[in-house]
């Protein structure tokens, strides 16, 4: 059986409802505003909401952050 996005939905319908359900709750989007969308259009919100890839803290920051937030 083939999955959609390797997140264990099983057809197009259920992917399809899945991602219009997202874009209504996410974007504000009405069902008539989703089948509308051009996947590039769907693909660009995405792509403004994901934010961009952050550098890793450096040693510094890290030792500031344990002293700051003690896990014991």
């Amino acid at each position: 059986m083939t999955t959609f996005a390797g997140a264990g939905v099983r057809s197009f319908a259920e992917a399809a409802g899945r991602l219009a359900g997202l874009a209504g709750a996410v974007f504000g989007w009405r069902p008539d505003q989703f089948w509308r969308a051009t996947p590039a259009e769907l693909a660009a919100l995405v792509r403004a909401c994901t934010p961009e890839a952050a550098t890793p803290p450096d040693a510094a920051t890290i030792a500031a952050m344990q002293e700051a937030f003690p896990d014991g």
